[in-house]
């Protein structure tokens, strides 16, 4: 497996992450530790998880996640691990994080006490990357660099990301860290897949000119590149088929940004170039990932050992300069499914 360094950073992992988005959710504690077992088997030391993990976010779940890789990684050699983790910025919108009552700003206080309590739940004196879970554009950007800068500094935090930001968001934290002298983003953890390439615009511009590393995330589009929603199936158990069938306007909006017409038509193009090619559109899509010259690590996401599979088998797949054409002649021909209005933007 290849091996990147996190932006300027000391930190250099794995081109494929674990996510642990589902452990505690969809995947009970022994399948979670059968899983992280398979991709340390597999060479992968990079492990992603966050305080408001498992996915969707609730008061009853809240640092379930967290807990579990806290008690696998009790069992291994600490150092071998690189550990990820994030501090919950605000809600958007309809959204109040169910932590600290919903007061998630990402101030000094709320900073502290997310790596504190993190530590604590993960079983370990330092985080490798600790990263802001979604912006926090009406906060003093100095302020939540200064508190990172601390943790930093007091050896509990090695590096420092963001998370779903956008271009102006990391410049202006690259601007405000370079003018305050306080510790710079190393990493972006984003979106980014075969049904939504918008980082390939203006985000790795500033990732390449900046030396920031992407970490994307979701890149089999949110299960959509498996084919599972193909023709109209809502398999029972998928996130979105829930959304569509249970879900108020918002997640049913969200749902069909995922879920719609030309997701689902790029999907079934991706199919005949992956079976071409004798692998699944799950490999296709990771290997895809991880071949741009802007993404650190790919981060992967499984319920069972047997979904990490597919993925795992991208390790040591390039992808040739033709099939390369053929992904892009579909992206041509049906942009950015994932935008309402297939217009690439960020």
């Amino acid at each position: 497996m290849n091996r990147k360094r996190l932006g300027r950073s000391g930190i250099v992992v794995t081109d494929i992450c674990m996510g642990t988005m589902t452990f505690g959710l969809q995947a009970d504690e022994k399948t979670s530790f059968a899983i992280m077992d398979r991709a340390l088997e597999a060479g992968i030391d990079f492990f992603d998880t966050a305080e408001m993990y498992p996915v969707p976010p609730s008061a009853e779940k809240f640092g379930v996640t967290e807990e579990i890789v806290g008690k696998w990684l009790k069992g291994q050699k600490r150092g071998e691990i690189i550990l990820a983790t994030k501090v919950t910025g605000p809600g958007h919108g309809w959204f109040r994080p169910p932590i600290r009552g919903g007061f998630t700003a990402l101030d000094r206080r709320q900073i502290h006490q997310a790596c504190e309590d993190s530590l604590k739940r993960l079983k370990t004196d330092y985080i490798d990357l600790y990263q802001t879970h979604w912006p926090d554009h009406g906060m003093r950007q100095d302020e939540t660099l200064s508190a990172l800068t601390e943790l930093v500094d007091q050896g509990k935090v090695r590096a420092i990301g963001c998370s779903n930001e956008t271009s102006w968001g990391l410049m202006k934290n690259l601007w405000e860290a370079e003018k305050h002298k306080l510790q710079r983003y190393d990493t972006v953890q984003n979106n980014f897949s075969l049904i939504n390439r918008r980082c390939e615009s203006e985000l790795a511009q500033v990732c390449r000119k900046e030396g920031v590393s992407l970490l994307p995330y979701s890149p089999l589009g949110g299960g959509v590149l498996t084919g599972k929603y193909n023709d109209g199936a809502l398999p029972t158990g998928a996130r979105f088929s829930d959304y569509f069938v249970n879900g108020g306007p918002r997640q049913k909006r969200m749902a069909a940004r995922f879920v719609n017409e030309r997701s689902l038509e790029t999907t079934k193009r991706l199919q005949v170039i992956a079976q071409d090619l004798g692998i699944s559109v799950t490999t296709l899509a990771v290997a895809w990932s991880k071949q741009h010259d802007f993404v650190a690590s790919t981060i992967i996401g499984a319920t069972t050992v047997a979904q990490l599979e597919e993925s795992l088998k991208a390790a040591n797949l390039v992808l040739d300069t033709e099939t390369l054409g053929r992904i892009d002649e579909i992206d041509e021909q049906i942009p950015t499914p994932m935008t309402e209005d297939g217009l690439r933007r960020l």
